[in-house]
């Protein structure tokens, strides 16, 4: 049985005050929620005052990209090793934002996904397709390319340590959301895709988290699916109590 992982991405929002303030009235709203694991992943100048402030928790922190070197002369750039250093646990690495404005690319997100495993960290490795691709039926196409091209140049001991999380970009921050079935059925590429490369085994073991526009008042009928595996949220999980009612769905 896969054990739901539900996780916030705060994206560029809130300063170090404001994440303390939202973890201590977070923490309570969950502290029994024990039928999933919780992350939540800040901005990296948040990153240390969220560290303390869930510590004892079980809400694990997690940052929004990494770069794959460890040290050097990448002005701007955060590594896995310095993630580690100050308690990070989770990574989310080629969220659509990255690919849409900064330019990664598939090559990329295997490196960073590489680096992130290198320093124990756990990546999130996001997948999912465009409108455009959406309308034009090219779905599967562009989550078997992602995946084929970004995630499986991992070793299987590699892509054990790794969660999946397909969102269709055209659901993220729009209000609109794949319904419950479509989701499913990406997920069920995705997984598909995962047996074919590391076998039934590795495929069953999979967490695929689905992102996308996720609310209170979907989260249910998302989470019925078998697919689905957790959430990746955005703005959903900036304030306490409409994060809280997603973890406690």
């Amino acid at each position: 049985m896969r054990k739901p992982l539900m996780a916030g991405n705060w994206k560029m929002y809130k300063t170090a005050p404001e994440t303390v303030a939202f973890l201590e009235k977070f923490k309570p709203l969950v502290e029994k929620s024990g039928h999933c694991d919780i992350a939540i992943c800040p901005t990296f100048v948040n990153l240390p005052a969220a560290v303390e402030a869930a510590r004892g928790t079980r809400i694990g922190i997690g940052a929004q990209n990494l770069h794959w070197g460890k040290e050097g002369a990448f002005t701007g750039e955060v590594s896995g090793f310095m993630l580690k250093a100050v308690g990070c646990h989770y990574v989310i690495i080629g969220h659509s934002e990255r690919r849409q404005y900064f330019g990664e690319t598939n090559a990329t997100v295997l490196k960073r996904t590489q680096a992130a495993l290198e320093y124990e960290l756990v990546p999130i490795v996001c997948v999912g397709e465009r409108l455009e691709e959406r309308e034009s039926g090219d779905t599967v196409a562009v989550c078997r390319e992602q995946f084929q091209n970004g995630i499986a140049g991992l070793t299987p001991d590699q892509f054990a340590k790794i969660i999946v999380a397909y969102e269709p970009v055209w659901a993220i921050g729009t209000g609109k959301t794949a319904t419950p079935d479509m989701a499913a059925d990406a997920h069920r590429t995705i997984r598909a895709e995962v047996t074919a490369k590391y076998g039934a085994e590795a495929a069953s073991k999979t967490r695929i988290l689905y992102g996308g526009s996720v609310k209170p008042d979907n989260v249910r009928n998302l989470m019925a699916q078998p697919e689905i595996d957790g959430a990746l949220v955005g703005g959903a999980s900036l304030d306490p109590i409409s994060f809280a009612s997603i973890v406690n769905f």
